[in-house]
């Protein structure tokens, strides 16, 4: 079940962002290049729904929304503005690198994260996990800088890669920020659940005053009015979107970690694959060599993991005194 809700939520969430921000709709009287206007209400729209479902599953799990020992709305702001930023960046980078270079530069994320640890909490890592990330880096640049070109002219450009490199930084921000809240108000007083509608809630806010500093509200609508079919593209997006998240929070629960990080490796190779035939993105041998070489070093991670949790269960509980 975990299995499937997550590879039918983000294979599917992952076509229709590349749809949205891809596809020539009709032109506007405001968007005369037929072109989806603004990333920032894909976002928007995420959240929206996100809300609501987190809204729904934190009052039957508790009763309330928040309570005195629960962390305060204010301290999601951070990571709830990061988490944003980040979204938007994803959206954007599309108009200038096609999906699979997207998905593979994502697999970068280590290194960031790893910074971040370091800064906001003084993280020390093996030299194996530097290591790895090298791989990974390594791995990433052969398939960015060996991509073919694709026909319908959607190239890896500079701005791209600028976009690509804000999400990834932005979202170890995330979740370093996330974990710094754990560790503050403790786990039982935070749930996911929680932690779902404390950053949404901000992130709606945030998305909603940058929609209006921006003034693509009207373009949107006027968007959205000419083209129903972005319309339909943008609520598969939410649906997906938040039915992943629950899917994300029950399969940790249940199953951990790394089964969760395999089904989501599994994941990222499958929208590769998928991508590159409904697109037509060519991936020379080159490119595919490269993304092997992450997808081993992440599959290598795994195990280890794997095996850490392993030892762990089996070694004996501390002798008392």
């Amino acid at each position: 079940f975990c299995f499937c809700g997550l590879l039918v939520s983000y294979l599917t969430w992952g076509i229709m962002q590349e749809l949205i921000m891809t596809t020539k709709f009709n032109p506007t009287p405001m968007v005369e290049d037929g072109m989806f206007p603004s990333a920032a209400f894909c976002v928007f729209s995420n959240r929206f729904l996100a809300v609501i479902v987190a809204v729904i599953a934190v009052k039957i799990r508790h009763g309330v929304f928040f309570t005195k020992e629960t962390a305060p709305l204010v301290a999601f702001t951070p990571c709830a503005l990061s988490n944003t930023i980040s979204s938007w960046s994803q959206y954007a980078s599309l108009k200038f690198v096609s999906f699979p270079v997207q998905t593979v530069f994502k697999s970068s994320k280590i290194i960031p994260v790893m910074a971040m640890g370091k800064v906001l909490k003084g993280t020390n890592y093996p030299f194996s996990k530097y290591l790895e990330a090298a791989f990974i880096t390594i791995g990433v640049a052969i398939f960015t800088l060996n991509k073919k070109k694709s026909t319908n002219d959607n190239t890896t450009e500079l701005e791209g890669i600028f976009f690509l490199c804000l999400y990834i930084t932005s979202d170890s921000f995330t979740s370093q920020w996330q974990d710094r809240i754990y560790s503050k108000y403790d786990r039982a007083n935070v749930d996911p659940y929680q932690m779902m509608l404390g950053v949404n809630v901000n992130a709606i806010v945030i998305t909603t005053v940058g929609l209006f500093l921006s003034n693509d509200w009207p373009r949107v609508l006027e968007f959205l009015a000419h083209n129903p079919l972005a319309l339909k593209y943008n609520i598969i997006t939410a649906i997906t979107s938040a039915s992943g998240q629950l899917c994300i929070y029950y399969t940790i629960k249940e199953f951990g970690p790394v089964v969760f990080t395999t089904i989501m490796t599994t994941r990222q190779m499958m929208s590769i694959c998928i991508s590159a035939m409904l697109f037509n993105h060519p991936i020379s041998i080159q490119a595919l060599a490269g993304a092997v070489l992450v997808f081993l070093v992440i599959f290598y991670q795994i195990r280890q993991k794997y095996l850490a949790r392993q030892q762990q269960q089996q070694s004996p509980p501390p002798k008392q005194q």
